[in-house]
């Protein structure tokens, strides 16, 4: 099969600067990783940037007859309506976390939704909901998904009556990878975390109690049955702050908390963890794969943290960690997610193989 895998190592390939940068991309050694294991494979590989060229790349990456350029006649697209056993002629690989705006996730799976190019991961409605941690937590609320205590603030909120027993959490409404994540301990701390999210990222923070205790992170693979991979604990020893930060994501500190896969749980706990993450993999519309953090009190209650749509294929993350203490390796990690792409793909296609026609007023598109 012909894979294009797509990210954002640079952020040039826009026609202006509009809206909030995007502060996250793939290191291009993960990125590699991924074309040398499809390489390894069989399948035919490029490496493109999820930017304004990439509809043209994805046509000379495949084939006139799959991607034509001449649509002014209606009917010049391509039918690839296929059987369950079939391949489609070309699938992207999506390592792309967007360039700027907002939602940005959503970026490339709706550049090829458009185009018609199959994708791994999530549609862009399930991104734009996972992305923004408030809508997650009224979604989890409605199916029953117990979470920690919260609040949206602005820089203009009152933070003197808020009905939450502190220390809290605050962290940006929209981004991921704990940007901008602090613990506060009063009103005046809230006050300045608060402000410096709505001055360098320029959105509301949520504000949400800590819940004092252990942390799991479930991760989940497939679709129509969905995989629970073996958890995975994050061990924070004797440290001070006992919350996965920026710097431990990005291995900045010393005391970066220890992976522990499989985590000591019981049968009991650890279905009802991995119920909780399947209740809000699809309350959040989620598909292929995705991470559910979660934190347990020291009652052994638990509260999800949020979803993560896209969860980072790192080498040394929690998603990795558990897909290899479950047998992968991560080019069989690899092979798996385009496998329930390709059939949830394959699934579609064969519910609805006729392409609509184009309306008769159809304009004629400009050479």
């Amino acid at each position: 099969m012909k894979i294009a895998i797509v990210h954002n190592g640079n952020h040039t390939g826009v026609l202006a600067r509009f809206g909030r940068p995007c502060p996250e991309r793939y290191s291009l050694r993960h990125v590699q990783m991924v074309v040398d294991s499809l390489r390894a494979l069989g399948h035919t590989v490029a490496l493109f940037e999820a930017d304004i060229r990439l509809f043209e790349q994805l046509r000379e990456f495949g084939s006139p007859d799959q991607f034509p350029r001449d649509l002014r006649d209606g009917d010049g697209y391509c039918d690839y309506s296929m059987s369950h056993n079939s391949l489609p002629p070309v699938m992207v690989f999506n390592m792309a976390y967007g360039i700027q705006g907002d939602a940005r996730y959503t970026h490339l799976p709706g550049m090829l939704e458009l185009a018609g190019i199959p994708y791994t991961g999530s549609n862009p409605l399930g991104h734009a909901l996972a992305l923004d941690k408030v809508i997650t937590k009224v979604l989890m609320i409605d199916a029953g998904v117990p979470t920690p205590a919260y609040r949206v603030l602005g820089c203009a909120s009152d933070t003197g009556n808020l009905g939450l027993s502190y220390p809290l959490v605050v962290k940006p409404r929209h981004e991921s990878t704990s940007y901008g994540l602090r613990l506060v301990h009063d009103p005046g701390e809230l006050l300045a975390a608060v402000a410096a999210i709505g001055q360098k990222y320029r959105q509301e923070a949520l504000v949400e109690e800590y819940i004092d205790g252990r942390e799991v992170c479930i991760g989940l693979l497939g679709n129509e049955p969905v995989e629970f991979l073996p958890p995975v604990e994050l061990d924070f020893g004797d440290r001070d702050i006992r919350l996965m930060t920026w710097d431990d994501k990005y291995h900045k500190r010393l005391d970066e908390p220890r992976k522990v896969c499989p985590a000591p749980l019981s049968d009991d706990l650890l279905s009802h963890l991995n119920q909780l993450s399947l209740a809000t993999f699809r309350a959040c519309r989620l598909r292929d794969y995705a991470r559910v953090d979660i934190r347990i009190d020291r009652q052994g209650r638990p509260f999800v943290l949020e979803v993560n749509s896209m969860a980072s294929l790192g080498d040394g993350g929690s998603y990795v960690t558990a897909a290899k203490a479950a047998g992968h390796t991560f080019t069989t990690l690899v092979e798996r997610i385009v496998e329930v792409a390709r059939q949830r793909h394959c699934l579609i296609a064969a519910e609805d193989p006729t392409p609509p026609a184009a309306p008769a007023c159809a304009p004629a598109l400009a050479r």
